[in-house]
């Protein structure tokens, strides 16, 4: 499934008050690769932003007062999104204002363009319970260089995001495919297994460089995880089997 991370700058805090939509940026990625198929615009608001907003994104009305309405975007927006994963941070928020210009226009909501909503503070929330979950934070804490990051931008944010996600959900669960989704008719786990002990299976040694390139990323999962990760206990790993040579 394509994914689309997505952010948004706003004339201020409430889309129910009439505030409005002033810039969408989304990034596509597919295979957890960005492929460059991004999506950016800059929108004349019909209004003017709250100071506090201002202060945020820096976007003036001078500025935003030469670019499109939203209507002039929306069907553009409509097929970049349709059947996409959208990952977003704090979600509600965003999508309150994307569909209150939708409804403007008397569209549905985002919901029903998007296959899926994943709301990524959500995500940090459950992963890191009891701290700051802004994407600053996250940025300082997964090693996300954000140091340009003056200014709110949404474009920009969704690229801070992009690289968040990605570290966040780097260590899988399980990459088994359920038989059910290519039509097994069991669902027990031990039922599952294949006997493979009759496969000739070959063997492929790593260059030096592989190597290095394998042991550097266990190093950072192992540091993103608290040095909570269990291969290094296993009785095959390099770490437990010098110790038990020594």
């Amino acid at each position: 499934m394509r994914q689309i991370f997505l952010d948004t700058e706003t004339t201020g805090l409430s889309a129910e008050a009439g505030d409005r939509v002033i810039e969408i940026g989304c990034l596509e990625m597919v295979n957890r690769r960005l492929t460059g198929n991004n999506l950016h615009h800059y929108l004349n608001p019909e209004r003017s932003s709250h100071p506090d907003a201002l202060k945020v994104h820096g976007l003036t009305d001078a500025f935003l007062a030469d670019k499109p309405r939203f209507a002039e975007v929306a069907q553009a927006l409509h097929d970049y999104l349709h059947g996409a994963e959208l990952i977003i941070h704090n979600a509600a928020f965003d999508l309150g204002f994307l569909d209150a210009e939708l409804k403007r226009l008397g569209l549905g909501p985002v919901s029903r363009i998007a296959a899926k909503v994943t709301d990524s503070l959500l995500m940090a929330r459950e992963m890191f319970p009891g701290k700051s979950n802004s994407l600053d934070a996250l940025c300082r804490r997964l090693e996300v260089d954000n140091a340009h990051r003056n200014l709110h931008g949404a474009l920009l944010d969704a690229g801070l995001l992009a690289e968040v996600y990605v570290r966040m959900t780097r260590g899988q669960g399980s990459l088994v495919i359920d038989d059910g989704e290519r039509g097994g008719a069991s669902s027990d786990p031990q039922a599952r297994l294949s006997d493979i002990s009759s496969l000739d299976l070959p063997v492929l040694a790593v260059s030096e460089a592989e190597a290095q390139a394998h042991a550097a990323m266990l190093a950072d999962l192992d540091k993103a995880s608290g040095g909570k990760t269990l291969w290094r206990k296993a009785p095959w790993a390099p770490a437990a089997a010098d110790a038990a040579a020594g």
